[in-house]
């Protein structure tokens, strides 16, 4: 009877996610019909269910919890020294036109009290880029949610990235790229903590 039991509940739990990639697989056959495309033709026949996995996978930071994510991944520290974590690689959908756009994270906070385990920050960072995004608002995001987390003396998230909407469309600047940041605490306030971080980072601007 439990075995039983524990089976239904699996069942109803990915129902939801079976309908939902069911209802977008059949907008986008539309679309690509719309878009003169035989969808019965060899390579497009099973390209509807897969563009629905992959939006479903790459929108999955709408379902993450970061209070999930964290656990009990934060300790006690005596430390006040600029912690970094630099080239975080991330990827994100504009949702502009729903290209990608993708690049690098650099992020330092000045711990008051609390560290959190490293491997969490690029969790966090993926939690905000799996959904549909501007590069301006991923920063503050992932800078405030990191400011709420630790209460740190300081926050800095900086995003270096490529925009395929700048690139392979519009004006098809392939080189460019857009720098952001997001700075809280000591790294706003005080112009030599600043000067540190940025002295630390070093070779901002190198294509990744």
């Amino acid at each position: 009877m439990v075995y039983t039991t524990r089976i239904m509940k699996l069942e109803t739990k990915s129902e939801p996610s079976l309908t939902n990639q069911k209802k977008i697989r059949d907008h986008f056959q539309s679309i690509l019909t719309l878009l003169g495309e035989d969808v019965e033709r060899e390579g497009l026949v099973d390209t509807p269910k897969r563009y629905a996995k992959a939006m479903e996978f790459l929108t999955s930071g709408y379902k993450k919890d970061i209070k999930e994510i964290v656990g009990k991944a934060l300790f006690n520290e005596t430390s006040s020294e600029i912690v970094i974590v630099r080239d975080i690689e991330l990827f994100s959908l504009c949702e502009h036109h729903l290209l990608p756009f993708y690049g690098k994270a650099h992020i330092a906070y000045i711990p008051k009290g609390k560290v959190i385990g490293l491997s969490k920050i690029p969790r966090i960072v993926d939690v905000y880029a799996r959904r549909l995004q501007v590069q301006e608002r991923l920063t503050g995001q992932i800078s405030e949610e990191l400011n709420q987390i630790l209460r740190p003396h300081g926050v800095a998230v900086i995003i270096e990235a490529y925009h395929l909407c700048m690139m392979m469309r519009g004006v098809e600047k392939k080189s460019s790229y857009t720098i952001t940041s997001s700075m809280q605490g000591a790294f706003r306030d005080d112009p030599k903590t600043r000067a540190e971080l940025m002295s630390l980072l070093g070779g901002m601007g190198r294509r990744f």
